[in-house]
């Protein structure tokens, strides 16, 4: 009765366990879920990523205790089981090919002994389960023949490589570049996963597969650029790239030019351009876009300033205002200090983005049309409202700051209003770099002004491809493969949004 009675306590006291890991994962988990509708809400990503990331670090942690309390439970024999929620699990993947292991039943009945069994139906449990890469050498055997009559010999042609005097494939080119700028791992760490694998290749040949991808793929990259130039809209940004200099680093830009039509129905892809500067000078972005006359949505960098001028000899751009940057700032206010002016103006901010989010999508009349009868009301007591604020606060207050910052560039933030194809926010641009900071905290710096520029057009390829929802690597594979005797003509035919997985499952076959 004693030993009875102890391990009814014991299964008490993990049954209890297990009751407040479930409860302090349930917290955790919706305190993770109100962060992000809470950043979904109130702006992009920078502003809680830390507090997110943090969160996620810590529901982790209870769910690995769980399932390790819960190991523990099962492994025991006499300890009573507890109920915890469980995961629901997703099915695995249709398209992944099944391998059968079959394990026979038994010969006679375990029973009676009898032999006349007959086979009633199968149990199939699935586990998934990963292959690691294979490598393998290829070898194109070219057979010569001699003809007896006349002696000529003949022989087929060699093929081609993917790049010039290289004996990488187009798969094994594909994974080092998308490796370095798609999941931005760092040419030394794939040589020594290589090495790793059997297969030691070293950083300077790798860095030598990189550079001559980059000049084999030049003409997409240039398409892409002339595709972007053509939109009625651009999305613009930027961000430091620290660059390898004698003895220190000093800092480069890397720029992006987004073209998304989507918000407004127009029927063109997406695709997303950089281009690399030594400096942050305006004049870089206005040589790159040259002859654009159409509207830039970008913050209050000034040097956009010389871009949105009349009298610019390449014709003047309109200058569209970014919504999310302003909010941006009333946020770090209201989040930080409780201002009450600044919780005031997020609140009314935010009215107008959920308008937006209702008519995202629709054609640039009906968009219009919408924010005529609805937003137009919601601005102008907004701007009426900031005025009446800013006269009551000191002219060195952050929320004076803060309201002048949109007040002085009032003409660019209310265009919205009165043209359908312009967004309320630069988020497109924000998005397409993201990447950018990612790569930049692992591989550190650009080796040079070249290294930035082989990153811009790599940039280019591979997240122009992830806005066409088409997978990077296995495109740059199959573009690989084929580029060098396609027709140079037909070379736009090769662009992620004209390209699908059927082409390359056409081609294996």
């Amino acid at each position: 009765m004693i030993l009875a009675e102890r391990e009814a306590r014991r299964a008490a006291e993990t049954a209890g366990a297990a009751a407040r890991l479930t409860l302090g994962i349930e917290i955790e988990r919706l305190k993770l879920e109100i962060a992000r509708l809470r950043r979904e809400r109130f702006g992009p990503s920078s502003e809680r990523s830390a507090r997110i990331e943090q969160l996620e670090l810590r529901l982790e942690d209870l769910e690995e205790a769980a399932a390790e309390t819960a190991a523990t439970a099962d492994a025991a024999v006499t300890v009573a089981t507890f109920a915890r929620q469980k995961p629901a699990r997703r099915p695995l993947p249709d398209h992944l090919p099944r391998h059968r292991v079959v394990h026979p039943g038994p010969a006679a009945c375990p029973c009676c002994g009898g032999t006349a069994l007959r086979k009633l139906g199968e149990d199939v449990t699935e586990t998934l389960e990963r292959i690691p890469a294979r490598w393998r050498v290829i070898q194109h055997v070219r057979e010569r023949f001699s003809c007896r009559a006349c002696e000529t010999i003949s022989q087929d042609p060699a093929p081609f490589h993917s790049i010039n005097r290289g004996r990488a494939g187009p798969e094994l080119l594909a994974e080092v570049v998308f490796g370095k700028f798609g999941l931005h791992l760092p040419l030394h760490r794939q040589s020594e996963r290589f090495a790793r694998e059997g297969v030691p290749i070293e950083v300077s040949t790798l860095a030598d597969w990189v550079g001559a991808v980059t000049t084999a793929l030049a003409p997409l990259v240039g398409l892409i650029e002339a595709h972007v130039r053509k939109g009625c809209r651009i999305h613009l940004d930027d961000t430091p790239v620290p660059v390898l200099a004698k003895g220190r680093t000093r800092t480069g830009r890397l720029w992006t030019a987004v073209r998304d039509d989507r918000p407004f129905g127009g029927p063109d892809p997406p695709a997303a351009s950089y281009f690399y500067s030594a400096d942050r000078s305006g004049s870089h972005a206005e040589t790159w876009l040259g002859s654009y006359t159409g509207i830039v949505q970008a913050d209050a960098f000034s040097g956009f300033g010389r871009l949105y001028e009349p009298g610019r000899t390449a014709g003047g751009m309109i200058e569209a205002g970014c919504w999310a940057h302003a909010r941006r700032k009333f946020f770090e206010l209201a989040d930080l200090q409780k201002a009450p002016i600044a919780i005031e103006a997020v609140a009314r901010i935010d009215a107008i983005f959920a308008i937006e989010r209702e008519i995202n999508g629709r054609a640039p009349g009906d968009r219009q049309v919408v924010r005529q009868g609805r937003s137009r009301p919601l601005v102008a007591s907004l701007e009426a409202w900031f005025r009446a604020s800013r006269a009551k606060l000191s002219p060195k207050a952050k929320t004076a700051v803060a309201i002048d910052y949109m007040l002085k560039r009032w003409p660019a933030f209310i265009r919205f209003l009165d043209d359908g194809r312009v967004c309320l926010s630069n988020n497109a641009a924000e998005r397409a770099i993201r990447p950018l900071a990612v790569g930049r905290r692992n591989w550190t710096f650009a080796g040079s002004d070249n290294g930035g520029r082989r990153a811009a057009a790599m940039y280019t390829l591979i997240e122009t491809a992830k806005l066409n929802g088409i997978d990077p690597r296995a495109w740059l594979a199959d573009v690989l493969s084929r580029l060098q005797d396609h027709p140079a003509r037909h070379v736009a035919d090769l662009l992620p949004w004209a390209w699908s997985p059927s082409m390359a499952a056409q081609k294996a076959a």
